[in-house]
């Protein structure tokens, strides 16, 4: 691609096409995102649902102008903007027509064996740190695996493996091509396609379809497993994964004191009604040890998550403690699951194996 084509030339190519209220591209409201590089061009619009149909001509102009510019590749996606449906006033927190029964639309890719949500109903408890360290730990134990990074608003995966300022590329079937870490680990995250300082300022419709895009416009692959880092709570992008996604299961990461296990239970909760089977819960944060003199203190508590794996009836994976090195390797870019990681790499992949077991019988 031509060292010269700038984000101004982009804009200047883009208003000569108008949308359907007349406004030139370059200044219309649609306009989300536009990221250009050495490997191509990605624009984002957001359009309503209801005028996908007519936007595509549109689309396909923008594509068509802006290959002219002398680029490798140009992928203009849609993002479709839908009416937020009814919102439950009973308090009783379920979505009438939403969440059960899941409604599978079947957005798994084709060639990946299992998905797995790495679920918190909290933010802050280290459900990122989890996500990336078991997707890690799982290629390094001969699977191969992919990492999604569902967290829209707040995406992480680029500087928890040290590709911050990387632009996602295109392929000649107009996918988009993860980029693949350390050891052959695949990723795709939001932070791909957009500035680390630009906010996400998004209604949960358009979030919705990026998720979408993330999986049915990116070539993954065959994968044995992608792993799927959900972004903190019980929202769109949870609901969109539990009705639409095949998934294997989900895992549930929480600190031990009560104030987190208080919004865990609600994800708990929502996969249960969504029937997304729950593989275990994470406590993370359980204790601390002094790097000096070995004394061990639980400043978050400790134990709380166990009791709730029994009364649930579902596995305790593993207890994590706070890690200095973890913290260090994270920064830097470079993490490296330890023994714990490892450990409970180990026992989802005997449940994935069961549950292969299982389908072959049924097959």
């Amino acid at each position: 691609m031509p060292r010269n084509i700038t984000e101004t030339d982009i804009k200047k190519a883009l208003s000569k096409i108008k949308d359907l209220e007349g406004h030139p591209l370059d200044k219309s409201p649609c306009l989300q995102s536009i990221s250009v590089d050495a490997d191509g061009i990605i624009i984002l619009l957001e359009i309503d649902a209801d005028k996908a149909d007519k936007y595509e001509p549109i689309r396909q102009k923008c594509e068509k102008k802006l290959r002219k510019l002398g680029t490798k590749s140009v992928k203009v996606m849609l993002t479709a903007n839908k009416k937020a449906p009814e919102v439950n006033t009973s308090g009783s927190g379920d979505a009438p027509e939403m969440a059960r029964p899941p409604v599978h639309e079947n957005l798994k890719p084709t060639g990946i064996k299992h998905i797995i949500s790495v679920a918190s109903g909290k933010g802050g408890v280290g459900k990122s740190t989890v996500a990336a360290h078991l997707a890690l730990a799982m290629q390094q134990q001969g699977l191969k695996v992919g990492l999604m990074d569902a967290d829209i608003y707040g995406p992480s995966i680029p500087k928890i493996f040290g590709l911050e300022g990387y632009k996602a590329q295109l392929n000649e079937d107009k996918k988009l091509t993860p980029p693949e870490a350390k050891d052959g680990l695949k990723l795709m995250s939001i932070g791909f396609l957009v500035d680390p300082d630009v906010p996400m300022i998004w209604r949960g419709p358009m979030v919705q379809s990026a998720v979408r895009q993330f999986l049915q416009d990116v070539d993954w692959g065959a994968l044995d497993v992608l792993v799927v880092d959900m972004p903190p709570g019980t929202g769109d992008i949870q609901l969109t994964m539990a009705q639409k996604v095949p998934q294997s299961g989900a895992i549930v990461v929480s600190t031990p004191q009560d104030i987190a296990l208080i919004d865990a239970r609600k994800a708990i909760e929502m996969f249960a009604k969504t029937n997304v089977p729950v593989l275990g819960l994470i406590e993370n944060m359980s204790q601390y040890i002094c790097s000096n003199c070995g004394h061990e203190d639980h400043i978050f508590g400790h134990g709380t998550l166990e009791k709730e794996a029994k009364t649930r009836g579902v596995p305790l994976l593993g207890t994590l403690p706070l890690s200095l090195d973890i913290r260090v390797n994270m920064d830097a870019g470079a993490i490296t699951p330890n023994e714990h990681f490892q450990e409970i790499a180990k026992k989802v992949r005997v449940f994935l194996d069961e549950e292969a077991k299982m389908q072959k019988q049924q097959a």
